[in-house]
């Protein structure tokens, strides 16, 4: 590929200043852990970077990056012995250089991918695995629904009724990431009335239930999301499900309810806390730059001391939110990452990032608001991370419940 115009790499000395990880959050990561970080960052400078705005413009998915994506190794790092610090150092440093990409990664590896770890028979995970897991094919987690986003838990509505030896599914799901174009959507819904023998675990209508769904399954349409002003490279979708018949084998039996759902979001509210990491560190990247390069009043805007406070206000709120999702990574491997404290996590440092990319793009003045100089992008992505997997006052109040005993819920 030619680079295009939204090249906005530092031309000054940044590479000669202290790293925006300032406190060495990365020291905690083994010689292995640091040399594959090490690959990640080449891979995104040399085949995401120079692309990536142009992309994020144009709405347009790049395909072709994907078997070099899969080449780095990196899907769902912890079932490869790699470390829970080390797996949201990944996504950081994915968002940091492209948010939409890192969504599509989550989306399809922790999500999707996982899900065939966790919840998939040995058959189902020797159909689907070994291509999932190398982007051969691709995968979208089918969850969220047209009226129920925070609230899918209890308004699950997509139907799933038992038909024989198969299920029939109706009705329809919302901004499912990489919905137009997966090769196969792990998608929930809650069984009704059935009209054959039920031979499951018993539990019969009313049950929360997960099928992997073939996307080219006739019955079932794929409409993209448009106008959307984030994320503008994931290719969101409308799905409606229409009579589509799904066989039991591609059934995950182990599902019975939303709280199978939940473990899973657990872990992917946590990885979307780091995305909001590396959207500070993306916006420090450029306003430091472009503080450096940039010249009012006869020097660079670097020497005026506002811009320098702006610039250490939006370090801290990276370092901070970096500091407190290390130690959440350590809590996750010991088990103790509740959902309360990642709820606590995703509502704080998504509220930093919010200042933080304020911040950068008031350095940039004007030039802040066009996608030329990258901190628009990063600037208008930030939205979508503070909203996505649980918006912040559904987080806050999660949190508060936790800590009072009291519930803010309806």
């Amino acid at each position: 590929m030619t680079p295009e115009r939204h090249d906005f790499t530092p031309k000054s000395t940044v590479g000669e200043l202290p790293a925006a990880d300032y406190y060495d959050v990365e020291r905690r990561l083994d010689a292995r852990e640091r040399a594959k970080l090490g690959e990640l960052r080449e891979f995104l400078a040399a085949e995401v970077a120079p692309y990536a705005v142009g992309w994020w413009e144009r709405e347009e998915f790049p395909h072709t990056v994907l078997p070099k994506l899969a080449a780095l190794g990196l899907s769902t790092p912890r079932r490869h012995g790699y470390s829970r610090l080390f797996t949201g150092l990944v996504i950081a440093e994915l968002t940091r250089v492209d948010t939409s990409i890192a969504t599509f990664f989550m989306v399809h590896h922790d999500l999707f991918v996982e899900g065939l770890y966790e919840f998939g028979t040995p058959e189902q995970r020797s159909r689907y695995l070994g291509d999932a897991a190398s982007l051969r094919t691709t995968g979208a987690f089918a969850l969220t629904e047209p009226e129920h986003g925070s609230d899918v838990a209890g308004g699950l509505s997509l139907a799933a009724r038992r038909d024989g030896d198969s299920w029939v599914l109706d009705g329809a799901k919302r901004w499912i990431g990489n919905g137009t174009f997966a090769d196969h959507l792990l998608v929930w819904a809650r069984e009704v009335g059935s009209s054959g023998p039920v031979t499951h675990d018993g539990e019969g209508p009313g049950a929360v239930r997960a099928f992997i769904v073939a996307g080219d399954s006739p019955g079932l349409t794929r409409t993209r999301i448009e106008h959307k002003t984030a994320l503008r490279t994931v290719q969101n979708a409308d799905l409606v499900f229409d009579g589509v018949r799904v066989a039991e084998a591609d059934r995950f039996a182990s599902v019975s309810s939303f709280d199978d759902a939940r473990t899973m979001l657990l872990g992917s509210r946590l990885l979307v806390s780091w995305q909001a990491v590396g959207q500070q560190l993306a916006a420090f990247d450029v306003a430091r730059a472009y503080a450096l390069e940039r010249e009012q009043f006869g020097r660079p805007l670097a020497r005026f001391q506002m811009v320098q406070s702006q610039l250490v206000q939006m370090l801290g709120n990276a370092t901070a939110s970096m500091a407190m999702l290390a130690e959440l990574a350590a809590l996750q491997e010991s088990g103790q990452a509740t959902m309360a404290r990642v709820a606590l996590a995703k509502a704080w440092v998504t509220a930093r990032m919010r200042e933080t990319v304020a911040l950068g793009r008031g350095v940039l003045g004007g030039n802040g608001i066009l996608a030329d100089f990258g901190m628009a992008k990063v600037f208008a992505d930030a939205e979508a991370i503070y909203t996505y997997e649980g918006t912040y006052e559904v987080n806050a109040l999660i949190a508060g419940r936790d800590i009072t005993g009291v519930s803010a819920i309806a």
